[in-house]
């Protein structure tokens, strides 16, 4: 990557799962922590490729399609035809090379604690940024995607670091803690992680190192705001 390009190459990851436990309910990314950062970024002069671990359309939490969820951000992403475009036809993430970013950012929706968690691809590629220096940056639920990132020593990388995530509370609040296969605040915790949190459903993102995150999705375009200050 040439550092004396002004254009800055950002890759987003986003969730492939779709099925909220076994409630029959539908699951996947919020759109909202997608449309907010992805202009953060665009806005910004920013190339954004979007990737997902099946490639293709991810799913879209349905709940954050209901009208009471939409922002300026979410219509304005909606009504563009060059992010729709890239949403339907996400790479899959395989196919992802580090070297041809400066960054990457993982937004939330509960989808993330079912397929990025474990996923040793994504593992290595959050792995892979860190490694050469890159920030790496999540909201929401997508900080479980750093949860089992591992430095070369072996010890998790957010062992003693300042990191954030949709919080206990949160997800009590959505009715969702006996349906989620965890808590992520405690397995945040669990990890080493000095995690910090907010009110509910207040913004806020944290910065330590090279790791970025935020809290819930009120967080999104302060987690992307952040990472554009160190891509």
């Amino acid at each position: 990557m040439n550092k004396n390009n002004t254009s800055k190459n950002i890759l987003v990851v986003l969730t492939s799962h779709a099925d909220l436990g076994n409630t029959g309910e539908k699951t996947g990314f919020w759109v909202e922590e997608l449309a907010a950062p992805y202009y953060v970024f665009v806005d910004a002069g920013m190339t954004v490729t979007l990737a997902s671990p099946a490639g293709g359309k991810p799913p879209i939490d349905p709940k954050s399609a209901d009208e009471s969820m939409q922002t300026d951000a979410t219509r304005r992403f909606d009504a563009d035809d060059v992010a729709q475009q890239a949403l339907a036809t996400t790479v899959k993430l395989v196919d992802v090379k580090e070297q041809d970013f400066d960054a990457v950012f993982y937004p939330g929706g509960h989808g993330p604690l079912w397929d990025l968690t474990d996923n040793t691809t994504s593992i290595d590629l959050l792995a892979a940024f860190i490694a050469n220096n890159k920030p790496v940056s999540a909201v929401c639920h997508a900080s479980a995607a750093l949860l089992n990132v591992k430095t070369p020593e072996g010890e998790y990388v957010i062992k003693g670091k300042a990191v954030t995530g949709f919080s206990n509370t949160e997800e009590d609040a959505v009715q969702l803690t006996d349906i989620v296969p965890f808590l992520l605040e405690d397995e945040l915790v669990k990890r080493g992680g000095d995690y910090q949190k907010v009110a509910d459903w207040t913004p806020f993102a944290v910065q330590d190192g090279l790791i970025i995150t935020g809290q819930n999705p009120a967080s999104s375009a302060l987690v992307a705001e952040k990472l554009i200050a160190h891509a």
